[in-house]
């Protein structure tokens, strides 16, 4: 009977360890990843070729024609942007790819930064022309935040004036990894067809069919024989010396094996020390293949990047599975593991309320009860979803590593830790950028007051980075975005997702900051309160200057709290109540009330009551005298200000030069493109209301232009 038992036993233990290491090769397979890029430089096109290829859609969609999936909002497609990340899913070569397609423009930056939040690696696409542009810059550095590992793709190499080389170099200048080409093109410019694999020595080029069998594989053409050749030996070079095996390698035998240089570009795209280069046309479906074989080969896994990290939230001062509250907790992407999901995106619409979720641990099944860990509310998961950006597919369960929607969870944020009730943690949620622009929004009708309140309530649950408040001198209801198109987006979203709604919107604003050009020194105050039993008593003396730098440099943030108390006249304990009643002053500054930044606080010396003082007088203390000691500062007010690259034919820079001066903007250099100049000039923010119909109107509908966030400058004496 025993032996039975232990039988039966081994047997479970067996298929149970066979079906747990089966989940983890799956695991191996999965690449979450994001599509980024600058506006146009192609993205979509890369996104709709990859499903195409992969057999998830049947006809190319185009951009033009408002056909693409991922673009699937009616405002997209009309105005042939971006505007959502788009979250979409399909099987290439064994492997699962879940891809975020990710907006370029800058006024929708937070929808990257949230996609960032939670994919493993990223595919940055190029201009060929271009090279790199403002907003690639951009998002490359909130990759690098987020220690993504990339590969890059440079794309539209079938236009005129194409050139790789140039890219590679813009990459390698403004970037600054090591770009390390792995391609060489076949053909120039309208007659590529192709490109030399430099790992492999083979040509691939394709055909101009409608179909997914146009790619023809051969030797290297003779004429890019030896161009070939050298583009090898240099890659191998660069390679080895960047990659301690790799250099081991080439010094026995003074070229790279094809698995050898292969293992170690994945090894440097993983640390981030190099990006593999490749190139193609995707409008024209030529090099989306190989691109999506280096995104299975150099791209991490789940299992590839590190553990996930989060705060235990175990009762205070007691031992759990994982320690005390508080404390640090690392999960690693384990399925049998403890549940860890992170919420990325809510979608909330009149049928129902999509929440958008990573898995970093554990199962998570349908009919789950789990934990918002960072509310301490319960949600039970209806439905799971696998997501083809607006169609899904119901699935019974997901594991870790899968990127899913969920059906039943009524009121967990972006940003939420979703995790199992008897092991909660909570994770560091997407930063959130700082509203910059503001407009007046009320209802035409006052019967639809609350349809408005309501509207404005889901776009803020939807976008955290759109903020909704009603101004306390006014009454009016503010909604307060990343830019003028981001605004006009959310008010067109309210207008067609609430039929009948009208609403009537005030000019931009733009939010100022106030900052300290002159401070001063040893101002002293003393907060005394005595109404009858225990008192309130602290005296501190502070100095306020300005931070190193150029005034504005801190880019909307900068606050530094120093002491220089010794002797003991200031506890330390009070000393903590003093910065946080400055940091309780900066909210309101003494020029217009708006938030103040790029300022040094120091106290040098205060004075205590053995009974009447506390950490709320200490804390009353510094937010008074903060007030006070700006008063007697000389203060300016900042305004957001904005770096403008403008496109525009040859024919028409002076007059766009000319009117960025009159917007007060400052040029920093014009560089030609052939018959085109792109322009660039750090403009305020509230001078480029407007702009894009007055630049149609000076370049006959020509010209274009894009902005990225550049901090804050003065304002014009007349605007303080």
């Amino acid at each position: 009977m025993r032996t039975d038992v232990r039988r039966t036993h081994n047997a479970v233990t067996t298929t149970s360890s066979a079906a747990a290491a089966a989940v983890l090769a799956g695991i191996t397979t999965v690449r979450n990843l994001g599509i980024l890029a600058h506006v146009d430089a192609g993205k979509t096109t890369v996104t709709e070729r990859i499903l195409f290829l992969a057999g998830e859609t049947h006809k190319r969609g185009e951009v033009h024609d408002g056909t693409t999936v991922t673009d699937c909002h009616p405002q997209e497609r009309e105005r042939g942007i971006t505007i959502f990340a788009a979250a979409v899913s399909c099987l290439w070569d064994g492997h699962r790819i879940n891809l975020i397609d990710t907006p370029g423009h800058v006024d929708f930056a937070d929808e990257v930064e949230r996609s960032l939040r939670v994919l493993d690696g990223a595919v940055a696409v190029f201009d060929a022309v271009a090279g790199v542009e403002p907003q690639s810059e951009s998002v490359w550095r909130q990759a690098d935040r987020h220690g993504v590992p990339r590969i890059a793709f440079v794309n539209k190499m079938d236009r005129a004036g194409a050139d790789l080389d140039a890219a590679v170099a813009s990459i390698r200048e403004r970037l600054h990894p090591v770009p390390l080409a792995v391609q060489l093109p076949v053909g120039r410019e309208g007659d590529f067809t192709g490109v030399v694999d430099l790992l492999t020595m083979r040509a691939l080029t394709w055909d101009d069919g409608p179909g997914r069998d146009g790619l023809r594989e051969g030797p290297v053409p003779e004429e890019l024989r030896a161009e070939a050749e050298h583009r090898r030996r240099r890659l191998d070079e660069a390679v080895a010396g960047l990659h301690p095996a790799a250099l081991e390698e080439y010094y026995e035998h003074t070229a790279l094996s094809t698995a050898t240089l292969a293992a170690a570009l994945r090894d440097l795209t993983h640390s981030g020390e190099a990006v593999v280069v490749l190139c193609g046309s995707a409008y024209r479906n030529r090099g989306v293949e190989p691109l999506l074989a280096a995104v299975t080969a150099y791209l991490p896994s789940p299992l590839d990047v590190p553990a996930v990290r989060g705060s235990a939230m175990g009762a205070e001062g007691s031992e759990g599975v994982e320690g005390a509250a508080g404390a640090e907790v690392e999960r690693a992407a384990d399925p049998a593991g403890p549940l860890t999901a992170l919420v990325f995106k809510v979608n909330v619409t009149a049928s129902g309320r999509l929440t958008y979720l990573r898995l970093y641990t554990g199962t998570l099944r349908k009919g789950d009860t789990v934990l918002d860990a960072t509310t301490g509310r319960t949600e039970r998961i209806a439905r799971i979803l696998r997501v083809q950006a607006d169609s899904h597919t119901e699935t019974d369960s997901a594991v870790a590593g899968d990127i899913v929607a969920v059906v039943g969870v009524k009121a967990a944020r972006t940003g939420a830790t979703l995790c199992a009730p008897g092991a909660p943690l909570v994770l560091e949620p997407p930063v959130t950028a700082e509203p910059v622009v503001t407009v007046a929004v009320e209802a035409r009708r006052s019967v639809d007051t609350d349809r408005l309140a309501v509207a404005l309530a889901r776009l803020a649950e939807e976008d955290p980075s759109l903020v909704v408040r009603t101004d306390p001198e006014t009454g009016q209801r503010v909604l307060s975005g990343l830019g003028e198109l981001h605004l006009e987006v959310a008010v067109e979203k309210i207008r067609r997702d609430h039929n009948g709604l009208e609403v009537v919107v005030g000019r931009p604003q733009v939010a100022h900051r106030e900052t300290v050009e002159r401070g001063v020194t040893g101002h002293v105050h003393r907060h005394v309160k005595q109404d009858g039993g225990a008192g309130q008593f602290a005296q501190v003396v502070i100095d306020v200057a300005p931070l190193d730098g150029p005034v504005g440099a801190q880019e909307g943030g900068g606050f530094v709290f120093a002491s220089t108390v010794t002797g003991g006249r200031v506890p330390k304990e009070y000393v903590q109540a003093v910065e946080a009643g400055c940091r309780d002053a900066l909210a309101e500054g003494p020029l217009g009330g708006h938030p103040v930044t790029g300022l040094r606080v120091t106290l040098t010396d205060g004075a205590t009551h053995s009974k009447d003082s506390s950490d709320l007088a200490f804390r009353t203390a510094g937010r008074t005298a903060l007030r006070d000691a700006m008063r007697a500062c000389r203060m300016v007010l900042l305004e957001p200000v904005v770096e403008v690259t403008v496109t525009v034919p040859q024919e028409a820079v002076g007059g766009v030069l000319g009117d960025l001066a009159a917007r007060r903007g400052r040029v920093q250099g014009s560089d030609p493109h052939g018959a085109t100049a792109a322009v660039t000039a750090v403009v305020p923010l509230a001078e480029l209301f407007g702009y894009a119909t007055a630049l149609r109107s000076r370049t006959q509908g020509r010209g274009t232009f894009t902005t990225r966030p550049a901090g804050y400058a003065p304002a014009p004496v007349a605007a303080r």
